[in-house]
Order: structure tokens, then C-alpha cells, then sequence
């Protein structure tokens, strides 16, 4: 084996170390998921929850690794987006916005962290009321959730990427909601937030995704968001767009000198990850950006929308590939759902029975007592109830 199959056999989840890579940046972004959510109140400055969010995952992750012995990278993956209502995503704005939240808000949190290059994201829905979420909203949130329960189980070795689309799809319907199109499900690798290997949300003439296998030590981000209304989201305003990502394989030598001096600080300070303007000298990066996008030196993650009056959620997990099963190791509980859809599809039911985890094969030296053998059996049999809590499979 040659020195370069050896490093990359080494950065997959065959590693100890990158497993537990994958596992601390996973326990970082629960935490900043919970922080952020705990701030998501009437009134709050949507600017301010974002920055905490930010700052939160930079701390924490400032906090580890601090004694290897060659440096490594980590920070935010994915800065934080608080989308509202019948925005879809990517609402992470500038530091002069105004926006903010207020009572019966259904709010989408996205983000993500890394270690060393190996990403663990997350988004979750969450409504600004107390008791149970009622009617439409939590027709769309349950509908999120049973596609991410379901998808979760079908992420597996020998399944393809098209069973997951066809099912996500299957179980928005059941919710009378949809899944929203061009959204995609990336495998993730180091310093690869946006694998070649995809699972695309509904495929259109506009969208095709190349057919792919899942296979044992890969991890994937899966991302599902659904809608009430027709799942085509729209760009409103290129100004509402603040989140980049340095396109690596471009270059072009840029004329005025505020994009040279934007795009060498993106450069030094965000070479690979994704990134906020807000983290940029503002009145030079209103002017730097416009000229690197047009020279497709970066690539915007625009704001999209569904139609006033209707309601989108949005539903993310990370999840490692392991031999011994699926591990989803980023998620949080949902509040307390009371659609007004039930489940009764058999082949959904099915999907939910599924368990995440494989029964060894044979030639393991610690046997279990029928006892724990048969719990485990009905631990994995038995289905989630989607309109409750979300389960968490850390």
C-alpha cells in the first residue's frame, strides 16, 4: 500500500481518531444548536442569535486539540442561518440588520462545525410558542422529521441514493406537504462539506444527481425540507445573500483593490469552509464581493423563499456509516407535535420499523444473554412516533 492509500484509508471512519473527530464536532453543534434555540425568543435580534451561535462554536472549539502536536484546523463549517417562516434557508445576515423573531415564528437554525476538516452539521425547526405545535405548521415539522427517521434508515450500505429521494418524497405526501426541490444531501469528507456522492430532495428537468451506492465508513449530512406550499423556492433579493464559500479551482486576477483586499482576507481567514460577510470588514466587503462573484471566484448559498403564508421546515442530521450500523450523532428533541395526518402507509411503517443498527456476524468473543439479545431486537423494531419527540440516536 502506497504512502497516499495509506493517508486516505486512514481519513475515513476506519480511524479511531477521525470517528471521534467526527463525534466532538457533532457534541459541539448539539450544544450550539441548543444555545441557539435557547435565544430564539420574541424580539430577539435574528443578528445577534447568529453571532452566538458563531461564537459559541469557535469558543468550543478553540477548547480542543489545543496540545497535538501539529496544528490543526477547526471553527464553524457552516455559519449560522435563522430562517423564518417562509424563508427557506441561508438567512444569516449583516451585522446592520434589523430583523426580529416574534411569537408563533416557526424558525429553521442551520449549522455546522469542524475539527480537523471533519464536519458535523445540523438544522432544526422550532415554533415560538408554548404547549404543543397545532394544525399546518406541525403538519410540515412531523413531515421533516418522519422523512429524516426514515431516511435515516435507508442511509445504509447496498442502498441507493434514488430509494432515499423516492421515500423522502413518499412521506411529505402522506403530510399533504412537499419536499422542497434543489435541496441536496452531500457526503461529507475532510474539508468537503459538499461531496460528489448526493442524495438529491426530488429530481426535476432542471436537477439530476448521477445514481450512487452508499457503502460502510462513509458519512453524510442528510437534509430534508418541507413545505405547505409548492416546494419551489425562490431568490428575491441577491442582496439578502451574506454566505460564500471560495470556489478552490478558480482564479482571476481582480482589478479594483477592494476585492483584492476582501479576497485575500477570505483567502487567509476562509480558504475551504463556507463563511459569513458578517466576519469581514463590512463597508470594503460590499464592494470586494460583488467583483469575486462575478468572476466566479466564490460561491453564493443565496436566501431562498416559499410564498408568504406558507410554512417551511427544515430537518438536518449528520451520520457516520459504521459497521455496526448507522450512527446519527447530531439531532435535537422537537416540542411536542399534534398534526392533523397520521401515518397508515404500510411501506412507511415499515421504513420506521427498520432498525439503525447490524447484528454482528458471527465470531465475536463477548456473547450476550438471550435476555439483552431480545431488547435489543425491540429496540430496533420498534417505529418512531413522528408526531412526538424527535428520537435522538447519539
Amino acid at each position: 500500500m502506497s504512502d497516499d492509500e495509506r493517508e486516505e484509508k486512514e481519513l475515513d471512519l476506519t480511524s479511531p481518531d477521525v470517528v471521534t473527530k467526527y463525534k466532538t464536532a457533532a457534541e459541539i453543534v448539539n450544544k450550539a444548536l441548543k444555545l441557539v434555540i435557547s435565544e430564539c425568543k420574541p424580539k430577539a435580534k435574528v443578528v445577534d442569535i447568529c453571532e452566538k451561535g458563531d461564537s459559541f462554536i469557535r469558543e468550543q472549539t478553540s477548547n480542543v486539540y489545543k496540545n497535538v502536536k501539529k496544528k490543526i484546523e477547526r471553527g464553524v463549517a457552516f455559519p449560522t442561518c435563522i430562517s423564518v417562516n417562509n424563508t427557506i434557508c441561508h438567512f444569516s445576515p449583516l451585522a446592520s440588520d434589523e430583523t426580529v423573531l416574534d411569537e408563533g415564528d416557526i424558525v429553521k437554525i442551520d449549522l455546522a462545525c469542524h475539527i480537523d476538516g471533519f464536519i458535523a452539521a445540523v438544522a432544526h425547526t422550532h415554533v415560538l410558542q408554548e404547549g404543543p405545535v397545532t394544525g399546518r405548521a406541525a403538519d410540515v415539522i412531523a413531515a421533516a422529521n418522519t422523512a429524516a427517521e426514515v431516511a435515516l434508515r435507508l442511509v445504509r450500505p447496498g442502498k441507493k441514493n434514488k430509494d432515499v429521494s423516492d421515500a423522502i418524497q413518499k412521506v411529505a405526501a402522506a403530510y399533504d406537504c412537499k419536499i422542497v426541490e434543489g435541496v441536496l444531501s452531500h457526503q461529507l469528507k475532510q474539508f468537503v462539506i459538499d461531496g460528489n456522492k448526493v442524495v438529491l430532495s426530488i429530481s426535476n428537468p432542471d436537477t439530476r444527481v448521477d445514481d450512487a451506492e452508499f457503502e460502510e465508513n462513509e458519512v453524510y449530512a442528510i437534509d430534508i425540507v418541507t413545505s405547505t406550499g409548492e416546494g419551489k423556492p425562490k431568490l428575491l433579493d441577491e442582496k439578502q445573500t451574506t454566505i460564500y464559500k471560495r470556489a478552490v479551482d478558480k482564479s482571476y486576477h481582480l482589478k479594483m483593490k477592494a476585492s483584492r483586499f476582501i479576497f485575500s482576507e477570505i483567502s487567509q481567514k476562509f480558504p475551504i469552509m463556507p463563511f459569513s460577510a458578517r466576519a469581514l470588514e463590512e463597508k470594503r466587503a460590499r464592494l470586494g464581493l460583488v467583483e469575486c462573484m462575478n468572476h466566479e471566484l466564490l460561491q453564493p448559498y443565496p436566501v431562498l423563499h416559499e410564498k408568504p403564508g406558507d410554512f417551511v421546515a427544515h430537518i438536518k442530521f449528520t451520520v457516520l456509516l459504521m459497521p455496526n450500523g448507522s450512527d446519527r450523532v447530531t439531532s435535537h428533541p422537537l416540542q411536542e407535535l399534534q398534526p392533523t395526518k397520521t401515518i397508515d402507509d404500510p411501506e412507511i411503517k415499515a421504513w420506521l420499523a427498520l432498525g439503525t443498527k447490524t447484528k454482528k456476524k458471527g465470531g465475536g468473543k463477548k456473547k450476550k444473554g438471550k435476555k439483552e439479545d431480545k431488547a435489543d431486537e425491540t429496540a430496533e423494531a420498534e417505529p418512531v412516533d413522528s408526531t412526538n419527540e424527535a428520537t435522538s440516536q447519539e
